[in-house]
């Protein structure tokens, strides 16, 4: 059974949270795909990527950059694996059909979204019944994480 984490966003938006969680993705010599809610969500993000770190780079694509194969994170609206990544990234409520295909998914979330923590909690069950390992990160203050007890 995959790894799922689940990422609780209270003190910065996604866009502020994904690009480190990738950076460690990287560094940990692994491929992500990040699936988001749709195609403009996943444009965003893909400008965000290229913005949020001056100082660094960090390398990804989506299906207007092509070439997934070449890509170390992928950005996508569709449950696909083009890049052969070991992580997956579910944003915006994002399904994926298959989490066995991963090595770990992250679920993060809006935790000043109602509807975003329901998802959450009700994915947290489906999860869990289906046999899960399963952890829980909440950020801090500072802007960092802070694994909780389950």
């Amino acid at each position: 059974m995959s790894e799922v984490a689940f990422y609780h966003l209270t003190r910065s938006p996604l866009e502020q949270a994904l690009p480190k969680l990738l950076q460690k993705t990287l560094q940990a010599g692994k491929r992500a795909v990040v699936m988001a809610g749709s195609s403009e969500r996943v444009e965003r993000l893909n400008g965000e990527l290229w913005t949020s770190e001056p100082s660094s780079w960090l390398p990804h694509g989506s299906k207007i950059d092509g070439q997934p194969e070449e890509q170390p994170v992928w950005l996508t609206d569709t449950d696909e694996n083009p890049n052969g990544a070991q992580f997956l990234f579910l944003t915006d409520g994002a399904v994926c059909a298959d989490l066995e295909a991963y090595e770990r998914c992250f679920e993060l979330f809006d935790g000043n979204n109602a509807e975003s923590l329901d998802i959450a909690r009700g994915r947290w069950k489906e999860y869990k019944d289906a046999g899960h390992q399963l952890a829980y990160w909440q950020q801090t203050e500072q802007g960092g994480w802070q694994k909780k007890e389950t």
